[in-house]
């Protein structure tokens, strides 16, 4: 016990009050944490669970659009599609924002101001079917893949701050919390001695006293 004794601390009353004070927010704050670490990783597997299933989606339609895309390329040539392809116009930009999940601030990517609707840049003569149907795939893949980066951000994000939190759950109860333990009744033991032995000296003194007036 005595290892885990806080180092210069005095045996007071007073000393005794403020560990106590200590031990009772130390204890406070480690069920915080704890509440806040098992809610990040309940939220860290939803996450994954989502993107997960939006990766198996995005995979089907990656599949999907390179199907027509070759069909395109098998009836045009390659260096007609290259050449078409060049022809798309910006689609919009992608915004920022920040999003607060248990104090932990991640990016989060917004794509209300990407275009949907598409407009060909080329002439239905020149070209065939399978391209205009892998260029509608293909632009109804990007807000995917954005919301796919965004919860890959946010993955990253909570794998940090889980991580952080459990190195602080475990200073707490492996470190801070026990010496403030043994500390208080190290405190606590010191003060009950101090009383058996002013206890004692007193009714020393009171019998000297009384053997005095006999």
């Amino acid at each position: 016990m005595s290892e885990q004794v806080i180092e210069g601390v005095n045996p007071t009353r007073m000393e005794l009050l403020d560990i106590r004070k200590k031990l009772q927010l130390a204890e406070k704050g480690h069920k915080l944490l704890e509440e806040k670490r098992d809610a990040l990783v309940e939220r860290f597997f939803t996450v994954i669970d989502t993107r997960n299933q939006l990766s198996s989606d995005s995979d089907y339609d990656f599949r999907d659009a390179f199907t027509s895309l070759i069909q395109a390329q098998m009836i045009l040539g390659e260096n007609k599609v290259e050449n078409i392809s060049k022809l798309s116009k910006d689609i919009g930009e992608v915004t920022f924002e920040t999003d607060n999940i248990m104090g932990v601030k991640i990016p989060k990517m917004q794509t209300d101001s990407l275009h949907d609707k598409l407009n060909h840049t080329y002439g239905f003569f020149e070209t065939c079917s399978a391209l205009d149907d892998s260029q509608v795939k293909f632009s109804a893949l990007v807000k995917k893949l954005i919301k796919l980066a965004d919860l890959e951000g946010g993955i990253q994000s909570l794998a940090l701050e889980i991580e952080k939190t459990k190195r602080r759950v475990n200073v707490l109860e492996n470190t801070l919390i026990p010496r403030l333990h043994a500390t208080r009744r190290y405190i606590e033991m010191q003060l009950e001695e101090r009383e058996r032995e002013d206890f004692f000296r007193r009714k020393r003194i009171k019998a000297i006293m009384e053997a005095k007036k006999a």
